[in-house]
Parts: structure tokens; C-alpha cells; sequence
């Protein structure tokens, strides 16, 4: 009998919301543990550091790492993609928050862009853990 893998979300945070998903990570971390993580460069790993959860890091987000988590909610590897995501600081690498955004909606996995609404969406019954 084949094994169903675990769910896996994505923790990506500009910089001025770093604190902010740091501290929602803290808060959420019994619920987290059951889910596979991955994220951004310096948020995966303030993530790792802050709560001794095991989280996955690709590039930093100029660098390429919103793509590449683009690319695995492409491949169906990330189910839940939470983003802390700064409206009022521009972003040299907009485009491809823009593309993540865009292939979440897509792939219709859920998208949380601020604390609340990652509060529903990892406590929601709709959600496999």
C-alpha cells in the first residue's frame, strides 16, 4: 500500500515581514510539525532557527527562490504557500512575486498573504494533515 506523502507549505516573507512570519511560525509550531516545509532563503531559515522545525531553503527570493517555488507548486510538491508579502515596499524582484502569485491561482492551492489569513487556512478542516 502506497504511503500518501505529507502536505508541504511554503514560508516566504519580505524583508519587513520577516519578524512577522518568525513570530506566526512560533505561535503555529505543533500545527507546522506535521507538514513538510520549505521556504525562501533568510525566511527558511530564521523559520529553522526560531523553532527548530526542519525547512527545506531555495535561493532567496531575488535570487530566484519565489520561482522556484513556483516551479514545485508547478510540479505539485507544495500544497499551501504562505507569503508575508510587503504591499506598500517595492520589490526589485516583483515580477516574479507577481508569477508565484499567479501560479498559485493556477494550480488553486491555497494562498495566504497575511497573518490572518494563513491563520485559516492552517487551521482549516479542508486542509490534509
Amino acid at each position: 500500500m502506497k504511503q500518501k506523502r505529507k502536505q508541504t507549505i511554503a514560508l516566504i516573507a519580505h524583508d519587513n515581514k520577516k519578524a512577522e512570519i518568525v513570530n506566526w511560525a512560533l505561535k503555529n509550531k505543533t500545527t507546522l510539525e506535521k507538514y513538510d516545509l520549505c521556504g525562501t532563503g533568510t525566511t527558511a531559515k530564521l523559520i529553522a532557527e526560531a523553532t527548530d522545525l526542519k525547512v527545506k531553503r531555495y535561493l532567496s527570493g531575488p535570487m530566484g527562490g519565489d520561482l522556484q517555488i513556483g516551479g514545485k507548486v508547478a510540479e505539485r510538491k507544495i500544497d499551501i504557500v504562505i507569503f508575508f508579502w510587503d504591499p506598500l515596499e517595492s520589490q526589485p524582484h516583483d515580477p516574479d512575486v507577481k508569477a508565484l502569485l499567479r501560479i498559485a491561482v493556477v494550480y488553486d492551492i491555497p494562498i495566504a498573504t497575511n497573518r490572518a489569513t494563513a491563520d485559516y487556512v492552517i487551521h482549516s478542516t479542508y486542509i490534509e494533515n
